[in-house]
């Protein structure tokens, strides 16, 4: 497992939030058994997008509690973690009990990026799980101040992972980005009944993409070096056998979104 990721996960596991919210990294506080599978699960995630080459970075808007606020992981509940990401390359449950919690907007999300070459990273605009008041078990809108928190995070990944093109997926993430001055294109959240926007909004920034990479590639094949035509343009992707397991992924969601706008 890679150990470049050290410092990124170091920095999100210090990170004090409010009395509103989980730090489910954290180092000094909550359960910190769970949270150190958690970063694991985390470090793991990133180590195995690193080997793939991902070429797109989605961000939402934070951590849903029946998702990444269990996993570690964004737009990942137990279910997807094991299911397809994989519980033989190490990603363990930090919560007690068999069952493994669901989260439709991770299922919606990931039924939908299975069809991109190479797979999208995953992030969100606040790395950190913000619940309502004495309701850790809900989901709401950081605030702006908590999207100042994770503001430095994404930048970090775009320094992290050879990233081309930015998609925030909702309104805050976009919010975020441009606070940020980061180009990028947005998806309605597959939440609440925008499963089919965000499908179109998808496909749409997807095939945009491999038309500008395409534009680029033959204008920087004209360039010569020493005579000899050079092989520029985007890096294929690594060898599938580093790449997550997509075959089991549902190609719908039958989770019903239950309070809360999810990731």
């Amino acid at each position: 497992m890679s150990r470049r990721f050290d410092r990124f996960i170091d920095a999100l596991s210090t990170t004090v939030v409010s009395e509103r919210a989980c730090n489910q990294y954290s180092r000094i506080e909550g359960d910190l058994r769970e949270n150190a599978i958690r970063r694991r699960n985390l470090r793991l995630y990133l180590s195995d997008l690193d080997a793939i080459g991902p070429r797109m970075l989605l961000i939402g808007e934070a951590p849903s509690y029946r998702g990444g606020r269990l996993t570690g992981i964004p737009f990942v509940s137990e279910t997807v973690m094991f299911n397809i990401l994989g519980a033989d390359r190490g990603y363990r449950k930090a919560t007690s009990g068999p069952r493994l919690s669901t989260e439709a907007s991770a299922t919606m999300v990931w039924s939908t990026i299975r069809e991109i070459e190479p797979l999208p990273i995953l992030w969100n605009a606040f790395p950190f799980h913000p619940f309502h008041s004495g309701q850790p078990n809900s989901n709401r809108v950081p605030t702006s101040a908590e999207l100042a928190i994770g503001a430095p995070f994404i930048e970090w990944m775009l320094r992290l992972f050879p990233i081309r093109l930015v998609v925030a997926i909702g309104n805050q993430a976009s919010i975020s980005l441009r606070r940020l001055g980061i180009e990028h294109d947005r998806v309605r959240h597959p939440s609440q009944g925008g499963k089919r926007m965000f499908v179109e909004g998808m496909m749409k920034s997807t095939k945009n993409a491999q038309l500008q990479q395409i534009k680029e590639g033959l204008a920087m094949r004209q360039k010569t070096y020493s005579g000899r035509l050079q092989p520029f343009g985007p890096k294929a992707p690594l060898p599938t056998k580093n790449a997550v397991n997509l075959s089991t992924v549902p190609s719908s969601a039958n989770e019903k979104f239950n309070g809360g706008k999810d990731e």
